[in-house]
């Protein structure tokens, strides 16, 4: 049976199956109670990270996460690591000096992350309207300033999601072999790879420093990855 209310309504606008109100109950809304009870202790802004591969219902999640916590009175904002892109010239610019690949958006070093680390202390620490980056996918560029939404700072709870937020860099030896097509063909002598890593290592390192919690939604294999993403 359908719940009644506003998360019947958010159910029913984002299309989804009525039994998606299974989920709510059993992990989503016990969330939301940890989240809150954490809030209370801390007595402070929290960031929230929730990471999973593409499909996994991130921003869904992120979604009816920030809906049942403005039902028990916290406000909240939802920051994606994929509106930290670059903008497409300047991969072009990262691609030129450093590896062709870097012009692709998605791995670590194609995002700006001074840019997450000024928008997650604004939400925190200053007071007033603050803008929510924004990428647009389609034009493979930033949106323009002017069309960021805007929230009232500082909020209770940060929601920032992402597929590898929270990742930590690898070891230097696994990085040694290609592991798929595209490192055997286009990455030989692993700059790419290596690189990447280290960048993940570093500027990144400070960003997710700033996460009180973080949520997996974790995929059972790489098929359900591809299904769900052609969903």
């Amino acid at each position: 049976m359908a719940e009644p209310g506003r998360i019947g309504e958010l159910i029913a606008a984002e299309g989804l199956p009525p039994e998606f109100v299974d989920i709510v109950g059993a992990v989503i809304r016990p969330l939301a109670r940890r989240i809150a009870s954490d809030h209370a202790r801390l007595a402070r802004p929290m960031v929230v990270g929730l990471c999973g591969s593409q499909g996994s219902g991130k921003s869904t999640f992120a979604l009816f996460l920030a809906t049942l916590l403005e039902m028990a009175e916290l406000s909240s904002a939802v920051l994606s690591l994929d509106d930290l892109y670059f903008t497409s010239a300047e991969r072009r610019q990262l691609a030129a000096r450093r590896h062709a690949l870097l012009v692709t958006r998605g791995p670590p070093g194609t995002h700006d992350v001074a840019l997450g680390l000024r928008t997650l202390e604004a939400l925190a620490g200053s007071s007033g309207p603050v803008a929510l980056p924004r990428f647009d996918k389609a034009l493979d560029t930033r949106a323009a300033a002017i069309s960021w939404p805007k929230v009232q700072a500082p909020v209770d709870v940060v929601l920032f999601e992402g597929w590898f937020v929270g990742a930590r860099p690898q070891l230097e030896d696994d990085l040694a072999w290609p592991i798929n097509l595209l490192e055997h063909e286009e990455d030989r002598d692993g700059a790419w790879r290596g690189g990447i890593n280290g960048d993940l290592a570093a500027g990144y390192q400070a960003l997710f420093e700033r996460l009180d919690l973080l949520v997996l939604l974790k995929a059972p294999d790489f098929e359900h990855v591809q299904a769900w993403r052609t969903l």
